[in-house]
């Protein structure tokens, strides 16, 4: 599988992230105290259906659903099920789409109702860690770039970073080369080149790194049992520097944010 994509690929890979986004963004408005991540599921798969894609997830490794859905400790890999969410709960919503051949996948960590500040402080510096990491996907630097940087803004705030799960290429398969960590130093690893497109996930635990599996095989969990959150970008490089293929906007619409944190990684 050729980790250099033309442009013409990397369009349609595009394509495929923008719906991911746009699921998303229709899943904001849904997700609310009182309804299951099941329904949440439903609604994904039909909406995905609707405009002619397949979700990347059903089946992929046997998983069973459309979305990977992981409430609070959950770090990924959730299975939806008929549990009603709380106020106060987080949820972390992963999302992968196949259309014309080519993969879509990224995920964001929603607020239900009002959380705690110290989530929210988790949930930032998170998100921030994220976009630290795709500033360093440009051309002639390395894996160990973007990891550094992720580990490195999440540490010295205090949180833990998942190391046995980690980000990767993307393109005709969902999971591509190269491996992507959230640590790592600087100057090793792949070195990056035009064409190349990934995904960059920060997973971060508010305590320890440390991470557990249920027994469904498939349900990632902090050891701790402390909350952990999940943002995910796909992005390419072109002419050099980081491009986004997806987009948080259609999320910030339905919740009536204002951001420009994406701007600067925009055509």
């Amino acid at each position: 599988m050729s980790l250099i994509k033309s442009s013409e690929e990397i369009e349609l890979i595009r394509e495929s992230a923008l719906l991911v986004s746009k699921t998303l963004g229709m899943l904001a408005k849904e997700i609310k105290p009182g309804i299951n991540t099941l329904y949440l599921d439903s609604l994904a798969e039909s909406f995905i259906r609707d405009h002619n894609a397949e979700p990347g997830f059903l089946g992929l490794y046997d998983f069973p659903n459309t979305l990977c859905i992981s409430p609070n400790s959950q770090v990924v890999h959730g299975i939806p099920n008929k549990d009603e969410i709380k106020d106060g709960d987080i949820l972390s919503i992963d999302c992968g789409v196949l259309k014309n051949g080519y993969y879509g996948d990224h995920a964001y960590t929603f607020e239900v109702g009002e959380v705690k500040k110290e989530i929210k402080r988790l949930l930032k510096t998170a998100k921030e860690s994220l976009y630290l990491g795709v500033k360093e996907f440009k051309q002639d630097n390395r894996v160990g770039d973007v990891g550094y940087v992720i580990q490195k803004h999440n540490e010295s705030n205090g949180y833990g970073v998942v190391k046995e799960l980690v980000g990767h290429g993307l393109g005709k398969s969902m999971h591509e080369k190269p491996e992507m960590p959230n640590y790592g130093r600087r100057g090793t690893g792949k070195k990056f080149k035009n064409g190349m497109v990934v995904a960059i996930e920060p997973m971060i635990n508010m305590g320890t790194a440390r991470i557990n599996q249920l027994n469904d095989g498939w349900t990632i969990l902090t050891a701790d049992n402390l909350p952990s959150v999940h943002f995910e970008h796909n992005v390419a490089i072109i002419n050099e520097k980081p491009n986004l293929l997806s987009t948080f906007d259609y999320i910030y619409d339905s919740l009536g944010i204002k951001s420009i944190e994406e701007n600067q990684f925009k055509s």
